[in-house]
């Protein structure tokens, strides 16, 4: 779409009580729009106007949003919402694809500031986590014993499959309030309270179908019980170096002080992307997703089965946005987006992979390389060589019994070679 060409779009958001609740003057703008987009739900709520075209959005959004915006790109178009769109809404879609200068966003009251002006708590002290269209996985990433949450509900079943996941991850003791309806003035607003396993249970609800979660964590560890096959993560921290328990692995793992040592070379950063490269359990791409919620990650693995292991461990750690591609480095590389950082654990050795990584990167990017043989070893020192950077070699030992004693037991070394693109 040409700059030239683009809609000017004005979202307007609308609350609970509906068409009641908006202001004459964006009462006026909806009216007079000769093109109304929005949900269903939304559309409903609006007085039916002579001559006005109106449309639900596309299924599926992103991709059907650019052609719906260009069929009607020289008339000025009206978008409805909810609450303050700009808060996991449409308004971030749709600045993200037309520009700033595009749209204008008249927001209502969120349902965000509505259930934190409910709960009594501070906008400091809790996190937001939107599963409206996504993973529901993604509220264990804000885990944290004494924390609070609010999670943005896809409909009336997500308290109970937040609740479940609570329970799951030794966190049945939590406090579980659903508000419903918030911002109703016909007194619609509800408000059902229990603990994480009284809702997982069913003892609690219905729910209303429009719901805010809040979540009150508390941690007692009284979860599903782990197993050889599959720990239980308690993924309390957002520190890189996670326990190597906390991962499904076959042993192809970048264990947990070689993993810290790698991400702080590769420093996760707001919104950059992370190339996790010979993936295995994927442990590196979750931890620098972990970091923060807008950084985003690629694990590239040749496996199958590492391929289904690096999402079920994504999920468990509630990163489940994590992409994985399927593939051999390099022939896998090149229709990847450019990263910001690289980390190759493993195939190293093959010719044009680092090449590859190296070329990848933007400026300023960062490239690390681990290697446990003497083969990759010799790439890497060749590499240095001729590029630079830090090559350090990492000797882990553990306290381990000796007969009725203690002693150290090392690990593999491992050659680690850091680099940055000038």
């Amino acid at each position: 779409m040409s700059a030239n060409a683009r809609p000017r779009v004005t979202v307007v958001g609308i609350g609970a009580e509906g068409w009641a609740g908006l202001p004459e003057r964006l009462r006026a703008v909806v009216s007079e729009a000769p093109v109304v987009l929005g949900g269903r739900r939304h559309l409903d709520l609006v007085p039916a106007v002579a001559g006005q075209v109106r449309e639900c959005w596309p299924t599926p959004l992103r991709s059907g949003l650019p052609a719906l915006l260009e069929r009607y790109a020289d008339q000025p178009v009206v978008a409805l919402a909810s609450g303050d769109p700009l808060v996991s809404g449409i308004g971030s879609t749709l600045i993200g694809l037309l520009g700033p200068d595009a749209v204008r966003v008249e927001p209502a009251v969120s349902s965000v500031a509505l259930a934190r002006a409910r709960m009594g708590w501070a906008a400091e002290e809790h996190d937001v986590v939107s599963l409206v269209g996504r993973d529901p996985h993604a509220v264990l990433r804000a885990l944290a014993p004494g924390r609070r949450v609010l999670v943005l509900s896809a409909d009336e079943t997500t308290p109970v499959v937040v609740a479940r996941l609570l329970v799951a991850h030794g966190c049945a003791g939590s406090t579980v309030t659903v508000l419903g309806d918030l911002g109703d003035l016909g007194g619609a607003e509800s408000r059902l309270e229990g603990s994480a396993s009284e809702w997982a249970d069913g003892r609690c609800g219905p729910a209303a179908r429009l719901n805010v979660v809040a979540v009150e964590v508390v941690h007692d560890g009284a979860g599903s019980p782990a197993s050889a096959d599959r720990p239980v993560p308690t993924p309390f921290s957002w520190a890189p170096g996670l326990p190597d328990a906390a991962y499904e692995h076959d042993g192809q793992l970048t264990k947990r002080d070689l993993r810290a040592s790698a991400l702080a070379r590769l420093a996760p950063a707001p919104g950059q992307l992370l190339w996790d490269v010979g993936a295995g359990a994927g442990s590196v791409g979750i931890e620098w997703l972990r970091a923060h919620p807008t950084c985003r990650a690629i694990a590239v693995e040749s496996h199958p089965e590492r391929v289904e292991r690096i999402g079920r461990n994504a999920a468990a750690l509630g990163v489940p946005q994590l992409q994985v591609v399927a593939g051999r480095a390099p022939e896998a590389l090149p229709d990847l987006p450019t990263p910001d950082a690289v980390f190759v654990g493993g195939g190293a050795s093959r010719p044009g992979v680092l090449d590859a990584c190296r070329t990848a990167l933007q400026q300023g990017g960062r490239l690390v390389v681990h290697a446990v043989t003497l083969e990759t070893e010799r790439v890497l020192v060749d590499a240095h060589a001729e590029h630079g950077g830090d090559l350090t070699r990492i000797l882990v030992e553990h306290a381990e019994p000796v007969g009725t004693f203690t002693g150290w037991t090392p690990a593999r070394a491992v050659t680690q070679w850091s680099w940055e693109k000038p």
